[in-house]
This record gives structure tokens, sequence and C-alpha cells, in this order.
């Protein structure tokens, strides 16, 4: 509550907010802030398991063993290329089926549920789907070969880096179009569909309304997508995990795979908390740079 004191200063809060806030602000310090505050002093340390244990401090050692270790640049290789390829078809595909569906007087409802049903699949349920599609004596091996006649030996599809990442894309993003179709389906109503009557006065076709009317009226809701779709694909981890494990040779980890790899199997938490900071430093950069180039086009416009 805004209070008005007689010495001009303005009391923001009484003891009722604070009551209200005190919970939250004690689960947010104790699940958000202690964590993030405890990594980045991990990252500075040999840290080790157990009290009895002495973790030396290590300065920027970890730091230094992340960025030189060819795994981790591998592993952040993949996740570069995971984001880049599947965060924008999902918003493509996901935005089209929105746009058709947004034209569907009938049976919309269905459509809806049926584009909707792979987002609330558990991941380790699809993931092992695919595994099951994809693998050497798999569901396509075995069309390609047994049926179609289109090669003669079984296609490694989980066997080589790039074919995995492939395969693991795929199952991102067909998990990931029907969550972009209900955000975008719920944004593209809310735009007035005056515009839409005065553009076909003014004799616009689809395309130009698509593009004059549709995306600057979801603009807002374009940009939260693609922020919360890359922070997504940063995060990855089942797709690789249940189809590859990282393997053959750690050659298709990705940045949570290879972490969590140091932490429970190598027990080197240090390092995994040194990748943890880099990644996250990595994604506010991302996140800041994608908040200043929309405002500057929204400022330009």
């Amino acid at each position: 509550m805004l209070q008005l004191k007689k010495n001009g200063f303005v009391k923001c809060f009484d003891w009722r907010t604070l009551v209200i806030f005190i919970p939250g602000l004690i689960f947010v310090s104790m699940f958000v802030f202690y964590p993030m505050i405890k990594m980045i002093v991990m990252s500075f340390f040999d840290w080790k398991i157990g009290y009895q244990q002495i973790s030396p401090f290590v300065g920027l050692g970890n730091y230094k063993e992340v960025l030189n270790d060819p795994i981790a640049k591998t592993a952040i290789v993949n996740t570069f290329a995971y984001v880049v390829v599947t965060v924008p078809l999902q918003m493509a595909l996901g935005l089209l089926i929105a746009v058709l569906i947004n034209g569907i007087t009938k049976h919309s409802v269905f459509f809806r549920i049926s584009y909707y049903l792979p987002v609330i699949t558990s991941w380790v349920i699809v993931a092992l789907l695919f595994r099951y599609i994809f693998s050497n004596y798999g569901l396509l091996n075995y069309f390609i070969t047994d049926k179609l006649h289109i090669v003669t030996e079984p296609i490694g599809w989980l066997s080589t880096r790039w074919s995995a990442l492939f395969v693991a894309m795929i199952l991102g993003i067909w998990k990931g179009i029907g969550w972009n179709m209900i955000i975008f389906l719920a944004a593209l109503q809310a735009v007035s569909k005056d515009q839409y009557e005065a553009a076909d006065m003014d004799g616009a076709n689809r395309v130009q309304k698509f593009f004059y009317i549709t995306i600057p009226g979801i603009k807002g809701t374009i940009v939260f997508a693609l922020i919360m779709l890359t922070i997504g694909a940063f995060n990855t981890y089942t797709p690789i995990s249940v189809l590859t494990g990282g393997n053959p040779y750690h050659q298709t980890e990705v940045v949570l795979t290879w972490m969590y790899f140091q932490t429970f199997d190598a027990l080197n938490m240090g390092y995994s908390a040194a990748l943890s900071v880099i990644i996250a430093l990595i994604i506010l950069i991302i996140t800041i740079v994608m908040f200043k180039l929309t405002r500057f086009s929204g400022d330009t416009k």
C-alpha cells in the first residue's frame, strides 16, 4: 500500500504486504538464489563431496579446463546446432499450423488436441519410441531395407554424431510444435478482425495481411516464444540421454548430458559448476541481444 508520510517520504509497503511477499521471497531464495550463488562459488574450487573433504581453491582453473576440453567444446557445438535448427522450425511450423487452425470453423478443437498431445507426452516415452524407430533393427530400417529395398544394410541412425543429432532434432521439433501452436493461436485470436476487414477493402492479399497485420499483431508472442524455446533448447537433456547416452565416444554429448556425466559419474563438481556458469552467461547474453534487437525493430517501425 502506498502511503505519503508527513516528512515527505513514501511508505511503499505495510506489514500485510510484507507478510504476503515473505513466503515467496524465502522460496525463491532457497531454490533460486542460493543454488545460483552456490554454483558460482563451487566453480572456483576443486569441490569435494563430504564434510571431511577439503575443497582447494583453484581460481579460474575449472573454467580453463572446460574451455580446453575437446568434449566440452563438442557438447557446446552440438547444443548450439540443436538450438539453431529446432527453435526456428518449431516456431515456423507452430505458427503455420496456428494460422491454418485459426481459419477453421469446424473441428478446430480436434486439431488443437491432436497437435498438442505430443507436448503432454513424457519426454522419456517419446524418446524411447524414437529410439525404437531409428535403431539399427528398428521400424525405419525395416521398411527401407526389407519392404522398400532402398538400401541393403541397416543405416546406423544413432551410431554417428550428426545423424544421431538429426534424430534428436526431429524429436525436439515434433514435440515442441504443439506448444507453439497453442501460444500463437491464442495470440492470433487477439488480433483485431477490423484490421483484416480494412485490408480486404484495400485489396490486400493473404501474404500481405500476414506480414503487415498478423506478424506485427503477435510480435510480443513471437519474442516470448523465441526466448522460451531458446532457453529450453539449451537445456535439452532427455532426447540425447535416451537416444545415445552421449555415444559414440561422447560425440553426441550436449551441455546437460556432459554436465551430468561430470557431476555424477566423474564427481567433478567444480568442472560442472564452471560449465553451468558459462552456459548461463551465454543464455543471458543471447536473451539480452534478442530483447535489444526486437526493441530496436519496434522503435524503427
